[in-house]
C-alpha cells in the first residue's frame, strides 16, 4: 500500500488532467492514472505511421474554456491554435461550391450565388445565434442545482440561473426554449431558403448525435458548435499546432508544474468503497493505492457498473445509469496521403478548400436519408462526410509534401444487425472512398495509408461505453441538471469521496475542459 495521495484521478483525458491541475494548483496531492501508454484520452496526437502524427480521435478546438486555458497557462506550456479560414467548404453534385469565411463580406457574397434573401438573412442569424450562445455559454462553467429542487438553495441557484436570461427579449427567450427541442432542419428553414447553405449549416447539429437534421433536439448541438471561439474571435473553429494531443500534454505540463504525478499502462480495475466512502483504487495487476478523493474521468456506464459494485450504489441511482444511452454513431477514419485532393467543383492545389472543413452531404434530405440508415442497424449508405487536412496548416505533422487526412463520419451505429464491425470494417472503408471519389476522383491514387475507426474500435482504443464520443448522448434527457441523471449532476455521486470529472457530466462533450473544471470546484468545495 502506497502513502496515500489526497485525490486519484482515474483516466488521462483532457478532463482529468484539468481536474487535477486544478486541484494541484490548490495544493492537494493528485495522483493521475491512465490505461494508455500516453496521456489525452480521445484528444491525443499519434504516429500511427513513420513520419505522420494524427490526431487520430478529436481533430479540431474551439470549446476550450478561456479561463481554463488562462488559469492553467496553457500557452506558456505549448497550447496553440490556428484558425481555420475559410471556415467550411462545400462541393455540391452539379458543380457548383459554397465557401464560409472569416471575412463575412467574402460569406456573403458566397451566399449570394444561392440565394440574394439569404445573404441578407445570414447576417440576422449570426447575431442571433450569437446572443443565445452567449447566454448558453454562461452555463458551462455553472454547477447545476439538484432537480428536483432538495432544499431553499436549490431554488436560489434556479433563480440565479433565470437572471442569465436578462437582456435577452421576449422572443429570444422562446427562442432559447425552442431551440433546446428543435430539430436543426425545422430552426434553419425558419432563416433561409437555399438547401446549399441549410445543408452547410446543419452538419453542426448532427455530429456525434444519434438523430438526422430533422430530429428533435439537434438544434441545440448546433449551437452547442457555435459556442467557444479561437484567439478570442467568437465561433472560429481551429487546429492545434502538434495536433490535439499537444492540448493534453500543455494541461498535463501545467498540472506536473504544480506538483501532479501522472502514470501511464496504469489501468483501474475497481474502486475501493468502505461504509459508504470511497478510499482509493485497485489497479488490474492488484496493486491498491489509497486516497481520500476519487474522481472518474471515465463514462458514466463505465464509471458506475464496471469500476464500482452495485452493492455500494442505491439501487434506483445504478437503474438510472443503466438507462443513460451512451451507443454513438460516428466513425473516424485517418488516411496518410502523398498529395491534395482534387475537387471536380473546385479543382486546383493546393487552394482554399484545403484548408477548410470540407463537407460532403448534398442536400438534408441527403443527410436525413443516412440517418435512416442507421436506425435499422446499417451504416449510412451514402454518409455525411467532414474533411480536415491539418497539414495546411501545421507541415510538420506529416514528411515534406506529405498530408494527413481527417475523416469524421455520420452514420456508423455501433450496433449493427445481422453484422458485426470487425467484419464490416474494411468494407465499409472501401464504401467512404466510393463516396468521397464521386467529388474527389484521385482519392484513392493518393492514399498511402488509413485507419479506420468504428464506433466498437473508439471504444476498445479509448474507453468510450458504445463509441459515443460525448460520453453519452446529448439530448435534452440527459443534459445540464439531468446530466448524468437526475439528483447527480453536481460531480458529485451516491459514493462520498466519488466524483465525476469527465464528459458524462455537465455541460457534455467536446474538448472544452468545462467538465474538469467545474469538477475540481465541487471537490475543494467539499
Amino acid at each position: 500500500m502506497l502513502d496515500p495521495f489526497d485525490v486519484i484521478i482515474i483516466g488521462a483525458g483532457h478532463n482529468g488532467l484539468v481536474t487535477a491541475a486544478y486541484l494541484a494548483k490548490a495544493g492537494r496531492r493528485v495522483l493521475v492514472l491512465e490505461s494508455r501508454e500516453l496521456v489525452g484520452g480521445c484528444a491525443v496526437t499519434e504516429e500511427i505511421w513513420p513520419g505522420y502524427r494524427v490526431s487520430t480521435a478529436s481533430y479540431l478546438s474551439s470549446l476550450m474554456q478561456e479561463k481554463v486555458v488562462r488559469e492553467l497557462q496553457l500557452e506558456k506550456f505549448g497550447y496553440q491554435v490556428d484558425a481555420k479560414d475559410p471556415a467550411f467548404f462545400s462541393p455540391f453534385p452539379d458543380g457548383r461550391h459554397l465557401f464560409m469565411w472569416q471575412d463575412r463580406a467574402k460569406t456573403l457574397a458566397e451566399i449570394a450565388k444561392f440565394s440574394q434573401k439569404d445573404a441578407e438573412a445570414y447576417p440576422k442569424y449570426e447575431a442571433y445565434l450569437e446572443r443565445l450562445a452567449i447566454v448558453a455559454e454562461s452555463l458551462l462553467l455553472t454547477t447545476p442545482p439538484d432537480f428536483p429542487p432538495r432544499g431553499p438553495g436549490d431554488f436560489i441557484e434556479f433563480l440565479k440561473l433565470a437572471g442569465k436570461l436578462r437582456g435577452l427579449s421576449r422572443a429570444e427567450i422562446v427562442g432559447l426554449v425552442k431551440i433546446f427541442t428543435q430539430s436543426a432542419a425545422d430552426f434553419l428553414d425558419q432563416w433561409f431558403e437555399s438547401e446549399q447553405l441549410k445543408v452547410t449549416l446543419a452538419t453542426d447539429g448532427v455530429i456525434g448525435a444519434n438523430g438526422g437534421p430533422r430530429s428533435p433536439g439537434t438544434a441545440y448541438i448546433l449551437l452547442h458548435h457555435c459556442m467557444g471561439g479561437v484567439n478570442g474571435h467568437r465561433g472560429l473553429w481551429g487546429f492545434v499546432r502538434g495536433g490535439m494531443g499537444a492540448v493534453s500534454n500543455a494541461i498535463a505540463d501545467s498540472g506536473r508544474a504544480k506538483g501532479v504525478k501522472i502514470r501511464t499502462n496504469a489501468p483501474v480495475a475497481r474502486i475501493l468503497v468502505k461504509d459508504g466512502r470511497a478510499h482509493g483504487v485497485v489497479l488490474q495487476l492488484g496493486e491498491e493505492i489509497e486516497a481520500k478523493v476519487v474522481a472518474s474521468n471515465l463514462d458514466p456506464r463505465r464509471t458506475f457498473l464496471k469500476l464500482t459494485d452495485s452493492a455500494d450504489l442505491p439501487p434506483d441511482f445504478v437503474q438510472s445509469i443503466k438507462n443513460f444511452r451512451s451507443e454513438g454513431t460516428s466513425l473516424k477514419m485517418n488516411l496518410a496521403l502523398s498529395g491534395l485532393p482534387e475537387f471536380t467543383a473546385y479543382p486546383g492545389s493546393p487552394g482554399p478548400q484545403h484548408r477548410a472543413t470540407m463537407h460532403i452531404c448534398p442536400s438534408v434530405e441527403y443527410i436525413e436519408r443516412a440517418w435512416d440508415d442507421a436506425k435499422y442497424g446499417k451504416p449510412s449508405q451514402n454518409p455525411l462526410i467532414e474533411m480536415t487536412i491539418p497539414t495546411m496548416y501545421d507541415p510538420s505533422l506529416a514528411p515534406p509534401g506529405r498530408h494527413i487526412m481527417g475523416i469524421f463520419l455520420q452514420y456508423a451505429p455501433y450496433t449493427l444487425r445481422g453484422t458485426t464491425w470487425d467484419e464490416q470494417r474494411e468494407p465499409y472503408a472501401e464504401r467512404i472512398l466510393d463516396v468521397i471519389e464521386q467529388y474527389c476522383p484521385n482519392i484513392r491514387s493518393i492514399t498511402l495509408e488509413r485507419q479506420t475507426l468504428t464506433p466498437l474500435d473508439l471504444e476498445r482504443r479509448f474507453g468510450l461505453t458504445g463509441g459515443n464520443i460525448f460520453h453519452g448522448e446529448m439530448s435534452l434527457d440527459q443534459m445540464f441538471v439531468l446530466r448524468p441523471v437526475a439528483g447527480w449532476a453536481k460531480y458529485r455521486t451516491p459514493v462520498k469521496g466519488l466524483y465525476l470529472c469527465g464528459s458524462g457530466a455537465h455541460p457534455g462533450g467536446g474538448v472544452m475542459g468545462a467538465p474538469g473544471h467545474n469538477a475540481a470546484q465541487a471537490i475543494l468545495k467539499d
